[in-house]
């Protein structure tokens, strides 16, 4: 019978086992490392258990101007097509201070192949070199010109969607909310466990604090590298949930693009991911939420080992296709 003071038997036995091998392997937790060394650490790790790369037809490096003149990488993939393609702008977890194109690779692939789109992936900038909200105008910045580049790039501007997973899904959710705000229309947000609360104060992050892959000391360590004061917490470009804009005011969700949400049930940020569904919801915005029972933050990466990860490629590729009607 589970002990329902040890949140750790609600792990599914294959997360479990994968946890205790990452932690008999011993390597230091990115907190314990300055950001360069982090940034290594993450980047010589990713890929260890992800599925196969998946072949396609087209995978070119890009080039993304952005509003200070800096070229910001961008990556598209693509299966083969007689037609323009829709397009998923997606931003790559890592806590603002971790992550690329690269760590991301196998999964865009695989969302290109499973939903019948191209993927852009873009290189924003992280920090502690940039800090926010050098990230978020990236993003954004990223939409501007893949708007514009579409249809050189064969692809079909009038179906784009944005996405990414945890700091990557706060940039997807806040890009849509600034895309609403201009009459942008967006076919679909597409988060993996996205951050959207500005404080670390839900139960699901005192439940899984520590000894769950994410843990609160590397949401302070990234937090920290990241704002650049203590009221950037506060500020809606960072908390879509709960932050505010200039006149102190909660951003309303009205109208904003339609939304499927994957989080994870062992995760400090399963409870603001929840919220957040249910903000949206409120609003009148459609939401298909999806907690992938036993597994932790970061699962989609794990796709060679934990199942649950691609039952999620599959449903996030799902929801994709019918947003962009490809069947």
């Amino acid at each position: 019978m589970q002990n329902p003071n040890d949140p750790r038997g609600l792990l599914t036995p294959t997360m479990r086992g994968v946890l205790d091998r990452i932690a008999r392997a011993g390597h230091p937790p990115l907190h314990a490392l300055p950001p360069d060394q982090a940034k290594a650490a993450y980047e010589a790790g990713a890929g260890v258990l992800e599925v196969p790369s998946q072949p396609l037809a087209r995978v070119e490096n890009l080039s993304i101007p952005a509003r200070d003149g800096a070229m910001l990488p961008a990556r598209l993939f693509a299966p083969e097509a007689d037609q323009p393609l829709p397009v998923l702008l997606y931003f790559h977890g890592g806590g603002f201070t971790v992550g690329s194109v690269d760590t991301h690779a196998p999964l865009c692939r695989q969302l290109a192949q499973l939903a019948g789109c191209a993927v852009v992936s873009v290189d924003y900038r992280l920090a502690p070199e940039w800090k926010f909200p050098t990230a978020v105008n990236d993003a954004w910045d990223s939409l501007a010109w893949l708007r514009a580049q579409a249809g050189a790039l064969g692809l079909d501007a009038s179906r784009i969607a944005v996405g990414g997973d945890s700091a990557g899904g706060t940039l997807a959710a806040v890009t849509a909310i600034a895309a609403r705000d201009i009459g942008w229309s967006l076919a679909l947000q597409c988060l993996f466990y996205p951050g959207c609360a500005g404080h670390q104060d839900t139960a699901s992050h005192k439940t899984f604090a520590k000894g769950f892959l994410l843990e609160e000391a590397d949401i302070t360590y990234f937090f920290g590298h990241y704002l650049r004061e203590a009221a950037d917490r506060d500020d809606w470009r960072f908390a879509p949930l709960d932050g505010v804009d200039e006149s102190g005011h909660v951003r309303e969700l009205d109208d904003v693009a339609p939304a499927w949400i994957g989080l994870a049930e062992c995760d400090s940020l399963t409870d603001e991911g929840v919220m957040y569904a249910d903000r949206l919801r409120h609003a009148g915005v459609a939401v298909d939420l999806e907690i992938y029972a036993g597994v932790v933050h970061g699962f989609v990466n794990f796709g060679r080992a934990i199942p649950e990860a691609r039952t999620a490629h599959q449903h996030a590729a799902l929801a994709l296709r019918n947003a962009f009607g490809v069947h």
